[in-house]
C-alpha cells in the first residue's frame, strides 16, 4: 500500500527592511532546512510506494514554495490560510498545523525541517508532534524497514542512535541526510502549470480566531533583523615553536582554555 507522508514546510522571509517583516513572493522562499526532509520523502516514496504531501500555513505568498514542493515531485500541496493565522507564534503555529493535519486524515509519516532559516526555534516539530500525541525523533539521518518494523537513526552531539518504531510518527529530518535534488524543467513545469495548491481556511479545520494569531500567541515577534557575524582573522608568524606557543596564548585569552 505504500507510505503517506506529510512533509510541513515553510516559506521563509530572507529580508525585513527596517526590522519589519512582512512576507511577500518576492521576500520569501522555501526554507533550505524544509528541502531535505521533503527530498527524504520523495526517496521513501521511490523505495517504498505511496504519497507525498506538502503542507504549509502563511498567506498566499507561501504558494510559491509549495509549487517548488511539487516540482520536486511532492504528488500534492495544501496551504492553511486565514487572516486569523497573522502574528502566531510557534505554539499557535503548531496547533493550527494539528488540525490542517488532522483535515488530511490518514498519514504514516510526518515530517519537518530541523529548523527554519529565519526564526531558528527548531520548536514547531516538536509541538507538533505533542499536540497530536505522535512518537517524535529529531535529526533523522536514515530509515530502513526490517521485520515488519520501521528502524530510524538520528544523529546528534557526535553520537549515532537507532530506534524502533511503530507508525504513524513524526520526525525532524538532519540537514544533511540527503543530497538535495536539483529541480528539473519539466517538474517545473508540471508544477505551475498542472497543479494547484489547494487551500483551507480556519473553519475548514475547525478552529477558531482565538485559537491561534496574535491572541493564542503566548509570545510576539518585536522585530526581525540578519544577525551579523564579525570575524577578524590573525596570521601568527616566526618559528613553528613560536606560532605555537602565541596560540596557545590567545586561547586563553579568548577563555577557549584554561
Amino acid at each position: 500500500m505504500g507510505l503517506n507522508i506529510i512533509v510541513c514546510i515553510k516559506s521563509v522571509i530572507i529580508d525585513a527592511p527596517g526590522g519589519k517583516y512582512s512576507r511577500t513572493a518576492e521576500n520569501c522562499v522555501l526554507n533550505p532546512f524544509d528541502r531535505p526532509a521533503l527530498d527524504f520523502a520523495l526517496s521513501l516514496r521511490k523505495e517504498h510506494g505511496g504519497s507525498v504531501t506538502a503542507l504549509s500555513m502563511g498567506p498566499d505568498a507561501s504558494e510559491p514554495a509549495l509549487f517548488e514542493a511539487m516540482a520536486m515531485g511532492a504528488d500534492r500541496a495544501f496551504l492553511l490560510n486565514d487572516s486569523a493565522l497573522i502574528g502566531s507564534d510557534t505554539l499557535a503555529t503548531s496547533i493550527a498545523l494539528c488540525a490542517a493535519v488532522a483535515k488530511l486524515k490518514s498519514f504514516d509519516l510526518l515530517f519537518f525541517g530541523a529548523r527554519t532559516a529565519d526564526s531558528d526555534t527548531g520548536q514547531v516539530g516538536p509541538q507538533a508532534a505533542v499536540g497530536l500525541d505522535l512518537p517524535l525523533i529529531t535529526w533523522v539521518t536514515r530509515i530502513k524497514q526490517s521485520e515488519g518494523r520501521f528502524h530510524v537513526t538520528r544523529r546528534a552531539d557526535g553520537f549515532l542512535e537507532e530506534y524502533a518504531v511503530n507508525l504513524p510518527v513524526a520526525l525532524t529530518i538532519h540537514p544533511e541526510a540527503v543530497k538535495v535534488r536539483d529541480v528539473g524543467l519539466a517538474g517545473i513545469e508540471s508544477a505551475f502549470q498542472k497543479k494547484k495548491v489547494k487551500h483551507f481556511n480556519l473553519q475548514d479545520i475547525g478552529l477558531s480566531p482565538g485559537d491561534v494569531g496574535e491572541i493564542g500567541s503566548p509570545t510576539k515577534v518585536i522585530s526581525l533583523k540578519r544577525a551579523i557575524k564579525k570575524r577578524e582573522c590573525v596570521f601568527l608568524t616566526g618559528t613553528v615553536e613560536k606560532q605555537a606557543a602565541d596560540l596557545m596564548e590567545e586561547l586563553m585569552k579568548s577563555g577557549l582554555i584554561n
